[in-house]
């Protein structure tokens, strides 16, 4: 099995780590699609033993979600990498008795379904904690555990939409616009290893568990900066600006003469007016407005058509070039086939080479860091429904004959 450790390019050649900074941890992930089993997967990039439990018949839809090759489906590569797989019906009661031994040794346990399920099964928080007191029960849903919305059913567009991020998205003459990703549910994700890494300091102080209740239309609200704080204070409703912004200029994305499109940002002063200088601009610069963001994003018809003008008569290479030369912020928009051939990428392990049983050599991102003493590692891609079955009821305790019962009664 080929695999990529997340390490400096002085040390990539040393092959991946033997164990991560979280293989003392043993994860349950029970959710399915994409804001909890995302934060699963950053806790087994980095060394956590994590079991992906799907039910026996209808496995988790991220498996089939989006592109396939040759039957797998390509985001489950990614998304259930390092994680070994097992089947388990939580609604019967021997799935119960299963689920509530595999609880003994876990950590932590990641569900996303509708409030209430958990407890109408008879694995509320408090059965769980019986089991295990120390264990730290993450709930993600769309909107809470609890209140008026709390039981409809909940996607990470509903969050895009009731966040305020659609609403200020997209072109001023043109609708509220979706993301074409799942941007709130890995928003969500990356929020929920943030309070799971919370708990587990809790814990080591007090040796108990504690459950954490994540919406996924917070973190993404959150990413929304003061726009609320403006609503509140001012009465200021942000408004679809296309790629410009409210708070400075130039910032936009330009097309330069040989068709490739650039984009710039000058949030600091100085930048802006290196920008200014560049493109022959030098008296704008000069004018009192010009050390003001607000200001100069109120001239941003002039200062775009000066910057866009310039930009138009030059081949992408060369605008690069003299925006270097000129320590002035400058990137290419790139399509995946430049992000995964780009040098800087490649240098610093962004994208990874890991060996699927079935598709040979694919390239995914790699682990979300580098960490110098204990660098995180794919150590294989996702794993087929129910792969580990067998051998995770083994090392539960159940015996061949055990299992074989349970396979019948349609618990696994």
């Amino acid at each position: 099995m080929k695999t990529t450790p997340r390490a400096d390019a002085t040390t990539a050649d040393a092959g991946p780590p033997v164990s991560g900074p979280f293989d003392d941890l043993r994860v349950i992930d029970i959710a399915t699609l994409f804001a909890g089993p995302s934060a699963a997967t950053i806790l087994a990039d980095f060394g956590a033993d994590v079991l992906k439990i799907e039910h026996p018949t209808r496995p988790d839809g991220a498996r089939t979600h989006g592109k396939s090759k040759d039957g797998k489906g390509l985001w489950w590569l990614m998304l259930g990498r390092n994680k070994r797989t097992a089947t388990l019906d939580l609604s019967r009661p021997q799935g119960k008795e299963v689920f509530l031994r595999l609880v003994r040794d876990a950590d932590i346990v990641v569900e996303n379904f509708r409030p209430g399920t958990l407890e109408k099964w008879g694995l509320d928080y408090e059965t769980l904690a019986a089991a295990n007191p120390g264990l730290i029960l993450v709930r993600v849903t769309g909107f809470g555990q609890t209140g008026p919305m709390a039981r409809r059913p909940a996607y990470g567009t509903l969050a895009e939409a009731m966040s305020g991020f659609a609403f200020s998205t997209g072109q001023p003459d043109g609708p509220p616009t979706l993301p074409p990703l799942a941007l709130a549910d890995n928003i969500a994700g990356l929020a929920a290893t943030i309070a799971i890494l919370t708990a587990l300091h809790s814990r080591a102080r007090t040796g108990r568990g504690q459950v954490v209740d994540l919406a996924i239309i917070e973190p993404i609200l959150t990413m929304l900066g003061p726009q609320l704080l403006a609503y509140d204070q001012l009465g200021y409703i942000t408004q679809r600006a296309g790629n410009r912004s409210e708070n400075n200029a130039p910032r936009n994305t330009y097309l330069t003469r040989d068709g490739r499109w650039v984009a710039i940002s000058s949030s600091s002063t100085s930048i802006a007016e290196r920008v200014m200088r560049l493109v022959g601009r030098a008296d704008l610069a000069e004018q009192p407005w010009f050390g003001s963001g607000v200001e100069r994003a109120q001239r941003a018809d002039e200062i775009d058509g000066a910057v866009a003008g310039w930009i138009a008569e030059r081949d992408m290479d060369e605008v690069i070039a003299e925006f270097e030369r000129a320590e002035a912020a400058i990137a290419p928009v790139y399509d995946m086939s430049q992000v995964i051939a780009d040098p800087q990428l490649n240098h610093i392990g962004t994208i990874a080479t890991v060996e699927d049983p079935d598709l040979g050599d694919v390239r995914m991102q790699n682990v979300l860091f580098r960490l110098s003493e204990t660098p995180g590692a794919i150590r294989h891609t996702g794993r087929g429904h129910g792969a580990d079955t067998d051998d995770v009821l083994g090392e539960a305790g159940y015996g061949p004959d055990e299992i074989a019962a349970l396979r019948a009664a349609g618990a696994v």
